[in-house]
């Protein structure tokens, strides 16, 4: 486990923090580290650091728990690049509700968009993640997000969600294939 150099603020204000959770079951390889929050559709989504807008896809008006949704072209989602050679990602955001453009500058705290619920997912929150290039800039490296706050993230694993049991075995079947092409 690598934690991140850089130290982040969380990625939308506190008051609509109720929980974070990391299941082992959607999280792995390249998403490893990555926390999902808990967010009702159109909170604001904050840059959590400094940083450079680096990828935008924001076309998207679909997601759910169906396994046809575990495809990147429904997931709507941010890449910003920050110092030490760290990037921070935001997906399942609300359709066409980007704030920023490839190639803007972000302040900490800034709005870059708003949540939503696209893309594989059992219901409205944000996937937040934190990552490294290898050397020859082709393969990521998941970090452990060092945050400001103290946060405890559930990485527990429950019963599936009702109605979300195919999800999590497309997401089983995605994971034991990553698993194998690693090797």
């Amino acid at each position: 486990m690598v934690l991140t150099k850089n130290v982040y603020e969380f990625p939308f204000e506190k008051k609509y923090f109720t929980k974070a959770v990391s299941d082992p079951r959607a999280h792995f390889g390249p998403a490893e580290h990555a926390i999902d929050f808990p967010l009702k559709e159109n909170t604001p989504i904050l840059a959590p650091l400094d940083g450079v807008v680096v990828d935008v896809k924001m076309d998207s008006k679909e997601g759910g728990p169906d396994p046809k949704y575990n495809d990147l072209k429904y997931i709507n989602y941010i890449t910003l690049e920050h110092s030490k050679g760290e990037f921070s990602q935001y997906a399942h955001l609300k359709y066409n509700n980007a704030y920023v453009v490839v190639g803007d500058t972000v302040r900490t705290g800034q709005k870059i968009a708003l949540s939503g619920n696209t893309g594989p997912s059992s219901g409205p929150h944000l996937h937040f993640q934190v990552f490294k290039l290898n050397n020859l800039g082709t393969k990521v490296e998941a970090l452990e997000i060092n945050f400001k706050e103290s946060l405890e993230v559930d990485r527990s694993v429950g019963p599936p969600d009702k109605g979300n049991e195919k999800l999590l075995e497309e997401i089983e079947r995605t994971r034991k294939e990553f698993e194998s092409s690693s090797k």
